[in-house]
């Protein structure tokens, strides 16, 4: 058995997996922990339930970021032994942010940027990568998207440190024009795909992370293939407010997913929420404190095509464990 949080520290937008070596990997955000900042925060596990804090994976910022704090969403794979690090950082002297790349021969790190951004942005339309390589076709896929425009998609070059030369972006899925505050699609981001079963799910969250008047959720959309086209639920259930996971009194604003397998097969929905109890914390840049995010777990079935999970919110009870 199991109690969510399965980390009980600020640990936002997290990517789980399962490394060569056996053990579990959780990547996060940047964060100050016991006065220290940590860019890439990164936790090992046997059993997805006990986590070991391993500390900084990206002890040296990029030389085209070395003043920034806002070092974001890590997503990390494995490809031939070794391990690549999409994520989202401010270039210095800029107000937006790009998307990044990273090396590391080991699940742990130290992850070595690629030298320069892997594309810039404007304001925050280029933040939470996440690199998929498709079954199907072999194609390697960067998804991508925030600051109230689409979901993208672009293929990488083999070496996945940019992207394949006349390749384009294509916009897979577009926040809705609503002013109904309660609609979660005004804002989308934070895209994690997951094939199984013929399926292309793909993941997504909105529409506001953080502070005081947070209001997020998670969010799904399908497709037969990894490039669209792509149906959201609330487009399959025309109910505009439906969401795969969404707050309750236990859990705030639960947002930013990602999905692991277990030894098993069952798949497992791992995201960050605000716990009401502690809602702040320590940040980097805001001495009043700002949303202490902790890391959940969550079981997740299928039911009619669609993924499912119970009751459609966060548990705090104890729940039946992954295995390991």
């Amino acid at each position: 058995m199991y109690t969510n949080p399965i980390i009980d520290d600020n640990f936002p937008d997290p990517t789980l997996i399962r490394a060569a070596d056996g053990w579990y990997y959780a990547y996060g955000t940047q964060t100050k922990r016991q006065g220290v900042i940590i860019n890439l925060q990164v936790a090992r596990s046997q059993n997805l339930v006990e986590w070991e804090y391993l500390g900084e994976g990206l002890p040296e910022k990029p030389q085209w970021a070395r003043l920034s704090q806002k070092i974001w969403a890590p997503h990390v794979s494995e490809h031939g032994g070794r391990y690549y690090l999409y994520y989202s950082a401010r270039p210095d002297g800029a107000d937006s942010l790009g998307l990044a790349v990273a090396v590391a021969e080991a699940p742990a790190g130290p992850f070595v940027d690629s030298g320069q951004p892997l594309l810039p942005g404007t304001g925050f339309t280029c933040i939470d990568p996440m690199a998929f390589d498709d079954p199907a076709t072999g194609q390697r896929l960067l998804y991508w998207g925030s600051g109230f425009g689409p979901i993208w998609v672009r293929e990488l070059a083999e070496d996945r440190l940019g992207f394949r030369p006349g390749s384009v972006a294509r916009a897979l899925v577009h926040p809705s024009a609503s002013h109904d505050a309660a609609d979660y699609h005004r804002l989308i981001e934070a895209a994690w795909v997951h094939h199984r079963d013929g399926w292309y799910y793909l993941f997504m969250s909105g529409d506001n992370c953080c502070g005081p008047h947070a209001h997020y959720a998670v969010l799904v959309a399908r497709a037969r293939h990894a490039t669209g086209p792509f149906e959201t639920y609330a487009e399959a259930t025309a109910n505009p407010h439906a969401a795969l996971l969404a707050a309750n009194a236990h859990w705030h604003a639960p947002g930013h997913n990602c999905v692991v397998t277990d030894a098993a097969g069952q798949d497992w929905l791992a995201c960050h929420a605000i716990d009401p109890r502690q809602p702040t914390f320590d940040a980097i840049d805001d001495s009043e404190g700002y949303s202490r995010r902790v890391l959940i777990l969550e079981r997740l079935t299928y039911l009619d095509g669609w993924p499912v999970v119970a009751a459609d919110a966060p548990t705090r009870q104890p729940q039946p464990a992954p295995v390991g």
